[in-house]
C-alpha cells in the first residue's frame, strides 16, 4: 500500500484526532522535535500520525512475561519440536526449494536451519503478528520504562523504514514487539540485514517468501555463520566443575580444551574452538549440550539458549524427515 503521505500530509488529514493522547504527551513532543531536526521528518505530520498511535495494554502484559524466561526447556521444545510445525516446515521447503538452495550458495547458510527460524518465528508466515507495528513500538517506547530507550530506537528505525520503503506506518503489522514478517526482524534488523533476494526492486519480508528466505540467510551470514559447522552437541558432564559453568553466558567464553579438561565429554572438535556448556531442563533432570559458534549466532537473532535449541532441534527434525521421505521416493 505505496501512498503520499511520506513525500507529504496527503492521508494524514483523513486520520483525525480520535486517539490523540500520544501527540498531546510532553515527552513525545520531545521525541517528535528530535525527529524533526536529526532525521528531517515534519513535526505536522509527526504530531498527526502519533495522534493515530494507541496505547496497547496487552503489549505491555505479554513483554513482561517472554516464553524464553517463564519456562523450562521441557515446557518451551514442546511448543516447537511437535506437528503440525514439522510437516509444515518440510511444504515450506518443497514451495520454496530454489530460494533455499540459492540462499545457501549465496550465504552458506544450510536450508534447514532457514525454514526453522521462520518455522519458530511464525509457522511459515502463519502467525505473524496482529498489533499495528506503530502502536506496539510506541507503546513501549514511551510506557515501558525498562527497555524505553531500547525502544525509542527501534521506533525511531520503523518511522525511517517507512519512509524508505515508501509505506504508510499505520499499515505494517507485527508482533507485540514490533518484530515483523515471516522472520520477524525488528526494524533495525530490517534495515540492516534484510534483501531484495528476488530482484524486483522491493525488500518485502512480509508476503514475499523468497525475500523472507533471503534476508534470513543474510542475517546469520553478515554474524559469522560458518558453512558445514555443527551448532550444538549433546555431551556427558563428569563432576561438578563444569556443570558449575553452565549458562554463564551466551557469548562463548570457553575452549572445548578447557571444558574437556573441566570433565565435558567431548569427541572430534578442535580443542580451540570457542564453545559454551548449556544445562536445559527436562521433566527427568538436566541434560547438557554444547553450543559451538553458529548457536551463538542464532543467540543473536534471540537472546535465549532455549531458542537457539529449539531452532538446531527443529531443524534436525524437519532435515531428518525430509530424508526419509526422499529416501521412500526413491
Amino acid at each position: 500500500m505505496r501512498i503520499a503521505v511520506l513525500l507529504g500530509l496527503t492521508s494524514l488529514g483523513l486520520y483525525g484526532s480520535a486517539h490523540a493522547d500520544y501527540a498531546a504527551r510532553g515527552d513525545v513532543q520531545e521525541y517528535i522535535g528530535e525527529l524533526v531536526s536529526e532525521h528531517g521528518f515534519t513535526e505536522q505530520y509527526l504530531l498527526a500520525l502519533f495522534g493515530r498511535a494507541e496505547r496497547q495494554q496487552t503489549v505491555l502484559d505479554a513483554i513482561a512475561r517472554p516464553a524464553e524466561r517463564s519456562l523450562k526447556w521441557y515446557e518451551y521444545r514442546k511448543i516447537f519440536l511437535k506437528e503440525p510445525r514439522i510437516s509444515q516446515g518440510l511444504e515450506f521447503w518443497a514451495d520454496n526449494e530454489a530460494a533455499l538452495i540459492e540462499a545457501e550458495d549465496r550465504y552458506g547458510v544450510a536450508p534447514e536451519y532457514i525454514v526453522a527460524i521462520i518455522g519458530v518465528e511464525t509457522r511459515y508466515g502463519r502467525i505473524a503478528g496482529n498489533y499495528r507495528v506503530l502502536d506496539a513500538l510506541t507503546t513501549l517506547a514511551f510506557d515501558y520504562p525498562p527497555r524505553s530507550s531500547f525502544f525509542r530506537k527501534e521506533l525511531t528505525e520503523y518511522l525511517l523504514l517507512s519512509r524508505e520503503e515508501g509505506r504508510d506506518p499505520l499499515w505494517f503489522k507485527g508482533s507485540y514487539a514490533g518484530a515483523m514478517g515471516y522472520g520477524q526482524f525488528i526494524p533495525s534488523s530490517y534495515r540492516a540485514y534484510a534483501v531484495d533476494f528476488d530482484n524486483d526492486g522491493l525488500r518485502d519480508i512480509w508476503s514475499n517468501e523468497s525475500d523472507a528466505i533471503g534476508s534470513v540467510a543474510n542475517y546469520f551470514y553478515q554474524h559469522g555463520w560458518q558453512p558445514n559447522s555443527p551448532v550444538a552437541l549433546q555431551v556427558e558432564v563428569a563432576g561438578d566443575r563444569a556443570a558449575d559453568l553452565a549458562n554463564e553466558s551466551l557469548n562463548l567464553k570457553r575452549t572445548v580444551g578447557e571444558l574437556s579438561q573441566l570433565g565435558v565429554n567431548v569427541a572430534d572438535l578442535a580443542p580451540d574452538e570457542k564453545a559454551g556448556l548449556y544445562r536445559m531442563e527436562l521433566e527427568s533432570g538436566p541434560e547438557f549440550w554444547l553450543g559451538l559458534n553458529n548457536f551463538h549466532v542464532i543467540t543473536r537473532y534471540n537472546r535465549s539458549r532455549l531458542y537457539a535449541l529449539a531452532v538446531h532441534q527443529l531443524s534436525q527434525a524437519i532435515v531428518s524427515r525430509r530424508t526419509q521421505e526422499l529416501s521412500a521416493v526413491e
